[in-house]
This record gives C-alpha cells, sequence and structure tokens, in this order.
C-alpha cells in the first residue's frame, strides 16, 4: 500500500489504496498514457463533505467525489485558464453521452479565428472537446451555466490551466465518474487558494 499527501484549499488527503480499478467503457475508447499520480484514487478527506457530491480544488487540479465516512474518489483535472473559472457552487442539471458540442458567444469572442469556424457545432465524437461524456453544471435561477466536467482525448490538458472554465478528466476516468453522478448533483468549484 502506498500513502501520499495533499495539502492545499483546506483539503487533506492521504490515499489509502493504489489506483480505483478501470471499470470497462467504450471500445473505441483509447487507453491513455498517463502517469500513475493522474490515476483514481480513494482517499480520505479532512473535511465533512456528504457522499453524493462532486468537489473541484483547483489549486490541486483535483475533483473529489465523496464517498461515505469522509473518504472520496480523487481524479486529476484540467481545469479553467486564469479569468475563466468560476468558483461556486452548481447542481448537474443534465447529463450526455457523446454529446454535440458548439462554442459559446463568448468563446467566439474571445477567440474568433479559433472558435468562429466551429460556430455550429461538432456531433459527439473523440474528436469532439466535450469527449465521451458531459456532465452539465446549472445554478438555481440562472439555469445551465454552460460549464461541463467532460472528457478530453487530449491527455496533456490534464492538470494544466486550459479549458473555457470547465473540468476535463481523460475520456475513460470521466465514463467512470459519468457512471456513478446522477442528475440533481451538488458541485462545488471551490476558489483558487
Amino acid at each position: 500500500m502506498r500513502r501520499r499527501t495533499f495539502i492545499s484549499s483546506g483539503f487533506f488527503t492521504v490515499s489509502i489504496g493504489v489506483a480505483v480499478p478501470a471499470f470497462a467503457h467504450d471500445d473505441i475508447i483509447p487507453n491513455y498514457e498517463i502517469p500513475d499520480e493522474f490515476e483514481p484514487r480513494e482517499v480520505w478527506l479532512k473535511n465533512d463533505f456528504p457522499a453524493g457530491e462532486i468537489h473541484i480544488a483547483p489549486s490541486q487540479f483535483a475533483l473529489y467525489w465523496t464517498l461515505p465516512d469522509n473518504r472520496a474518489i480523487r481524479y486529476i483535472v484540467g481545469i479553467g485558464r486564469p479569468g475563466l473559472y468560476e468558483a461556486g457552487e452548481y447542481y448537474i442539471g443534465d447529463r450526455r453521452e457523446w454529446p454535440y458540442w458548439a462554442p459559446t458567444p463568448d468563446m467566439i469572442e474571445r477567440e474568433p479565428d479559433h472558435y468562429g469556424p466551429l460556430a455550429e457545432g461538432l456531433p459527439g465524437g473523440l474528436d469532439n472537446p466535450l469527449g465521451a461524456r458531459a456532465l452539465y453544471l446549472f445554478q438555481a435561477g440562472r439555469g445551465d451555466t454552460y460549464l461541463r466536467i467532460h472528457g478530453t482525448n487530449d491527455p496533456s490538458t490534464i492538470a494544466k490551466r486550459v479549458s473555457n472554465g470547465c473540468a476535463r478528466l481523460v475520456n475513460s476516468q470521466l465514463i467512470d465518474l459519468y457512471n456513478r453522478v446522477p442528475v440533481g448533483t451538488k458541485v462545488v468549484l471551490h476558489p483558487i487558494s
């Protein structure tokens, strides 16, 4: 058994085992080459979060799916670029397999040469920026925030500030998370410390 300690953003975790076993997933998902420390791990949490929530600790590039008894599964994620990460409390308002994607008007305005040609969107598939699955973040009184927890086919973007505000996991790990998370789940994007 390996033990690791991570201290940041008020989270304190100690691995209580090796990587969470991989689950069966779509046959077309590649086997991503990622560092061992990026594999999902079951951890202890210092915080007393209820089971069945998602908490993102941006300074750790960590997404925690909370379990009973102050445990969680920790996934390593890519997060929003500076100025685009939006801390707050959300809930999963929708979830989709192989989702359609289109850039938001803000994305087109920020990078017209990159996103303008994609304004009509892309059907689901590995070349789609949302990857194999997407969890749609909503807020009370606001509805769909256009923020997502989604898959990616580019493991080089994990543990980096690369997105337009969304959190991303490699597709195989996102499928594992997606299979655990129902609509209505509370999601907290903690502030960057």
